[in-house]
């Protein structure tokens, strides 16, 4: 059984000294921060890594904050602040044909990765099944996405709600990988219970959809519901149309993690009632040269809820 809890905090809770760098941080406070993965893009989509804390204004129901912590790149303080990572691999019966490829070009993403602490693989047909492994677990990591069998329908709302079930527990970045080839067939997790676990939570989400096996009447709505899913975190989908695009599109997203901006504020909002609060970064004086630029990050977030009591 699913267990979907949406109650719990969606702001990271963190270790650190406020107002300083990253270089700087002390654990001398326990503070509640509101943590955003922040992607700058210039001309033709390329992330934009030269910009500085100075260059960011964070907006929380139209106030701003003051930007607490910066780091740019999810490796620069991996030892401060932990990234987990997650994929969710499809393996249902429509994988047969593509799944040998598909799992030798996830498992050479993963390998690049080498500063997560620990990573989740979803796999997923008719059911969902979850590992989690540590960073020095990485064979069996690869052992296990290597040995899975295609087989069934595709429980993607399912997988992707019993991931962030599980993300909820962890404290840092979480950063998913979500691969699949095809429309949901099984899940009982409805698309409208699957929004409100998205935006309940703090992962940032990348979608590849590889849609051929689709009938093309329904690959725009499903194209759209991915598109959809990934904007609510700050992520972006891809659609491939061969399966030997997986390698550029994995370089692509690692290209991006590795210029990816982390933010952190605490809320001038005091109150805890679970309210959803709506988030906007804005660039201040942004470095000319590099065309119009576009900024990715997550929607928004629910505030703490604390229950009043009796009164």
């Amino acid at each position: 059984m699913l267990r979907m809890r949406l109650s719990l905090p969606a702001a990271a809770v963190i270790l650190l000294a406020a107002g300083l760098q990253a270089q700087d941080l002390l654990f001398t406070s326990r503070i509640d921060l509101v943590q955003l993965g922040v992607t700058v893009e210039g001309r033709d989509g390329v992330p934009l890594g030269d910009l500085t804390r100075e260059h960011f204004e964070v907006y929380e129901d139209g106030e701003l904050q003051e930007i607490r912590y910066f780091a740019q790149g999810l490796a620069a303080d991996a030892e401060i602040v932990p990234t987990h990572l997650g994929v969710l691999f499809d393996t249902s019966g429509s994988m047969e044909r593509d799944a040998r490829f598909a799992k030798t070009a996830a498992i050479k993403f993963l390998n690049t990765l080498t500063y997560a602490e620990d990573m989740t693989v979803v796999d997923f047909d008719t059911e969902v099944r979850v590992g989690r492994y540590d960073s020095d677990d990485f064979p069996r990591l690869v052992e296990r996405i290597r040995s899975s069998r295609t087989s069934g329908q595709t429980a993607l709302y399912d997988a992707l709600g019993v991931y962030l079930d599980g993300a909820f527990e962890q404290d840092g970045r979480k950063v998913l990988l979500l691969y699949t080839d095809g429309a949901d067939t099984r899940s009982r997790t409805t698309l409208s219970d699957l929004g409100d676990l998205v935006k309940a939570s703090d992962v940032t989400i990348y979608a590849i959809g590889f849609q051929e096996q689709l009938p093309s009447s329904v690959r725009p709505l499903e194209r759209m519901r991915l598109q959809q899913l990934t904007a609510l975190t700050g992520g972006r989908s891809y659609f491939p149309n061969r399966v030997e695009d997986l390698d550029e599109i994995y370089e692509q997203i690692a290209a991006e993690l590795d210029t990816r901006y982390s933010l952190g504020y605490v809320s001038t909002n005091p109150r805890m009632d679970g309210s959803w609060r709506e988030l906007e970064v804005k660039l201040r004086n942004p470095p000319s040269g590099h065309g119009r630029l576009r900024v990715r990050t997550r929607e928004g977030y629910f505030a703490l809820y604390l229950d009043p009591g009796p009164q």
